[in-house]
């Protein structure tokens, strides 16, 4: 494994980082202090994230994106993850890797637009009963005849009041395992505006201003069996199949604020002086900084191994969610402790800190909670040894 980055790889780190500076960082305080991503600033930084070759680069050659390896996609993550999460993500979207699972017919009306930017997805399977437990969904699809009759709710669906449709996971029956019965899942695609499916204001959010949730009703929606995304009952396959590296996207922009919230915290450390010196030459403050940039360079190392991996197919489920607990419990630790050494000022928005220190405690909770991710080490740790 090569530590040093490529020239395309160092190429593609600066244009993104340039990017990141000129574009989405003016517009920070606007949208932190009204929580809201107007749609024409939205258009406008959109327009110049495709000139750049930056939008959709998650996805393959082939189809219109970047066709970057995962460390490169991981690297470009990391840059994108220094701004306000409602601007990279919304502005210079990332559409759903599973839109691939599609058929070509699917492809055309969903995966392609989203890649030219003229459309939006989002993801949608939480509900106010199931959020770690997946399995515990109640919002059902039940045939009726060549059709699927859509009910229940989910909730917590980001962007979604954006989005013209949803990839919604449904349960459709149940099948007998060693453990008891589990619910089969189906991915389905529900355009904005069938007739059935509401979509209402979700919640307010301490973490990424702008980025907005929302809930999904689903009351008698009909869809045609055309509307499946893979196979009926095999909606947990194509979502391990697409989605298993969404842990290491979420780990990735968490060290990109790290190395924010610590770059603030090392030039204040060196430029504040209180009795005579520098604060950084205290040892309060100093040994801060160390540990910091220790936690920083770890939750870096366990996250571009699992991409390496990832990329050589020997990626395992305790890689990913090593990575994915590191970098998400390192950021809230950065931000603290970046905050406690700029005193009083750390909480103020004229700095990015309060923001980064509020964002910082959603990581741990969605893609999988700390303790699903514990669960997952550990379990990966037991079988080895066949427990």
């Amino acid at each position: 494994m090569q530590f040093g980055l490529s020239e395309e790889q160092s190429m593609i780190v600066d244009t993104t980082r340039a990017f990141v500076t000129k574009e989405l960082y003016p517009h920070e305080l606007e949208v932190e202090r009204s929580g809201h991503l107007p749609m024409e600033l939205v258009r406008e930084i959109q327009a110049k994230a495709i000139e750049a070759g930056l939008y959709a680069a998650n996805m393959p050659e082939e189809v219109g994106g970047a066709g970057l390896d995962t460390l490169t996609w991981l690297l470009y993550e990391k840059e994108l993850g220094r701004a306000n999460y409602a601007l990279h993500w919304t502005c210079v979207a990332r559409p759903s890797n599973i839109l691939l699972a599609g058929t070509e017919e699917q492809k055309e009306k969903y995966l392609y637009p989203c890649i030219r930017g003229e459309k939006w997805d989002c993801l949608a399977m939480t509900e106010p009963g199931a959020g770690s437990d997946l399995r515990g969904m109640t919002a059902t699809a039940h045939r009726d005849g060549d059709d699927f009759i859509l009910n229940g709710n989910k909730h917590f669906i980001s962007h979604a009041d954006i989005a013209d449709f949803a990839i919604v996971f449904m349960a459709t029956g149940e099948e007998d395992t060693p453990r008891g019965p589990k619910k089969k899942i189906t991915a389905f695609f529900v355009d904005k505006g069938t007739p059935g499916f509401t979509i209402r204001d979700g919640y307010r959010n301490v973490s990424h201003r702008g980025y907005t949730n929302a809930v999904l009703e689903f009351d008698d929606c009909r869809l045609p069996k055309s509307a499946v995304l893979g196979e009926v009952d095999k909606g947990f396959d194509v979502a391990n199949t697409w989605l298993g590296a969404t842990r290491l996207q979420v780990a990735a922009t968490c060290i990109g604020r790290a190395e924010r919230a610590l770059d603030h915290a090392i030039s204040y450390a060196a430029e504040r002086r209180q009795f005579g010196q520098q604060i950084g030459k205290f040892q309060g403050v100093s040994f801060k900084l160390a540990d910091m940039a220790t936690e920083l360079k770890a939750a870096n190392l366990l996250t571009w191994e699992a991409a390496w991996k990832f990329d050589q197919g020997s990626v395992t489920e305790a890689d990913m969610s090593m990575a994915k607990l590191k970098a998400t419990e390192m950021l809230a630790m950065v931000a603290d402790e970046a905050i406690q050494i700029h005193g009083g000022m750390g909480l103020m928005d004229e700095l990015p800190l309060e923001r980064i220190w509020r964002d910082a405690r959603v990581e741990r909770i969605w893609e999988g909670t700390s303790e699903i991710q514990r669960h997952i080490i550990s379990r990966e740790l037991l079988r080895a040894r066949g427990g």
